[in-house]
Formats: structure tokens, C-alpha cells, sequence
């Protein structure tokens, strides 16, 4: 009795292993695959995902929010509106972005409460076209251009707020040369 009991054990283990371990994660990637080939693959641009925000240095790039260069590191710093830190360290990151010709705002002071935010508001992106277009010797007009063609609205129309993803943009205007 034992032994029929140890075989049929390990054919239902075999069977669940075939259809759960086997069967079901190449049926989930093959429909992935077949309907959303795009985010399937982690959305990637030609530098990275389009779902992580990312630094850029130099003012010939549009910058994202402060956030980091380590995806790992997720997470807010959880430092309170009094906490002396905070607000010195928006203070710096303010002064950067003036030194640089650009008016300091939330989305590029702030880090995102996930770390990891691809995304800024198209006001920021805006405050940013004058210095952008000054280090890559390009009109105004043609750098206002390509971000008014990078604003992407609300999820289904409203749901959250127009935002411009920074990889994108930045892929895009080194694509104009």
C-alpha cells in the first residue's frame, strides 16, 4: 500500500509539474507575447526601460525627477515636511536647476514616492526647453515642439494626470541630429 501511494504521489506531482511548471508559464508568455509584445519584453527604449526613470547629465538632456541611478533602491527617504534634510536638500537640488536656467518645480525637486518614476509633468518638461535648446545650439520653437509631441493625457482620458516620460523625449531629441 505504501508503494501505491508514493507512485501515485509522484505521478500527481509529475502532472502538476508539467502543467504548472511547464505548460502554464509558456502558455502565459506566448499570449504576452502574441498581444502586448511591447511591455512583454519590460518596455524598452534604446536606453533602458521606459517604465524606470533614469539621470541624465548635462543640459542638453531633459532631467527627470531626482530619483537615483539605483532601481533597487526603491522607496521614498519617509523624511517629514519639518525634517531639516528635506528641505535642505530641495534647497540644493533648487539651486542646481537655477544655476542651470531652469525655474525649479515639484517634479524636479521632489523625488517620486517610488524612487523610480519615469515620468514628469509636462510643466516641467516646459521649464526645461529654453536650457535644453541653448547646450544643443537648437531653437526654442523646435525643442517646445518635441515635448508638446511627447505630452501624453490622462489614462483613458481621467484618469491620473498629462505627464512626459523623460527616456522617451530624451530618445527622441537625441534622434533629431
Amino acid at each position: 500500500m505504501l508503494w501505491v501511494n508514493l507512485r501515485r504521489g509522484l505521478i500527481v506531482s509529475a502532472v502538476f509539474f508539467v502543467l504548472l511548471g511547464l505548460a502554464y508559464p509558456l502558455a502565459t508568455t506566448g499570449v504576452g507575447q502574441a498581444l502586448f509584445h511591447d511591455r512583454a519584453d519590460g518596455s524598452l527604449g534604446r536606453n533602458g526601460s521606459v517604465l524606470v526613470g533614469q539621470q541624465w547629465k548635462g543640459a542638453q538632456w531633459f532631467q527627470g525627477r531626482p530619483d537615483g541611478d539605483d532601481p533597487t533602491a526603491t522607496g521614498g527617504s519617509n523624511l517629514g515636511p519639518r525634517s531639516k534634510e528635506l528641505v535642505d536638500t530641495y534647497k540644493k537640488r533648487a539651486d542646481a536647476l537655477e544655476k542651470q536656467g531652469v525655474t525649479p518645480s515639484a517634479h524636479l525637486v521632489a523625488a517620486s514616492g517610488s524612487g523610480i518614476d519615469p515620468d514628469i509633468s509636462p510643466e516641467a518638461a516646459y521649464a526645461q526647453v529654453n536650457t535644453v535648446a541653448a547646450a544643443r545650439h537648437m531653437s526654442d520653437d523646435q525643442v517646445h515642439a518635441l515635448v508638446a509631441a511627447h505630452v501624453q493625457g490622462p489614462q483613458w482620458g481621467f484618469l491620473g494626470a498629462s505627464h512626459v516620460n523623460v527616456l522617451e523625449l530624451n530618445e527622441a531629441l537625441a534622434g533629431l541630429r
